[in-house]
């Protein structure tokens, strides 16, 4: 994959980004990723049909790179939508600011727990969208994205049930 972010912009300027190579392949490597560390599949489609159905899916699926301060690289349209971003605002957005400041040392914590042990799936936690409404996700399972060599590429999350904070 390419080293640079110059993909992000043609995956917002798209409008079907589950096409674009990038997504492609790095789809590919979440879906085996979460198969390799939960037993599980995240979609009963093709892996053809992945990239797809996945972007479509009820489902919240998002996930960030290994830089040091990670940032968004995919995010289906359920996460948009609870988000409240475009696409192009997502994949600018880095992963930290998808929790509130008092927050964070939770996500913190839960991703280093993520890095040790490959995944978990028990997560709960507050997240806030880009217009301030905050939610709980519940039963949130985070992975360790892994690439077909092996290498460690960053981390995914995906969870079925939220519920807003407040009104």
């Amino acid at each position: 994959m390419a080293s640079n972010d110059h993909w992000r912009i043609e995956v917002a300027a798209s409008q079907s980004p589950w096409t674009h190579p990038h997504w492609v392949e790095w789809i590919k490597w979440v879906v085996a990723s979460y198969a390799q560390w939960t037993g599980q599949s995240l979609s009963d489609a093709g892996p053809e049909e992945f990239p797809r159905v996945l972007f479509h899916a009820p489902f919240v699926l998002v996930s960030h790179g290994k830089e040091a301060d990670p940032v968004l690289c995919y995010g289906n349209q359920t996460a948009l939508k609870l988000w409240e971003m475009s696409l192009s605002q997502f994949l600018e957005t880095p992963s930290r600011y998808t929790a509130e400041p008092m927050h964070r040392d939770e996500r913190a914590q839960l991703l280093e727990r993520t890095t040790r042990y490959g995944f978990v799936d028990d997560y709960q936690g507050i997240r806030i969208s880009a217009s301030g409404t905050r939610f709980r996700i519940h039963q949130a399972t985070v992975w360790n994205v892994i690439d077909a060599e092996g290498t460690y590429q960053g981390q995914a999350a995906m969870f079925h049930e939220w519920t807003p904070i407040g009104s």
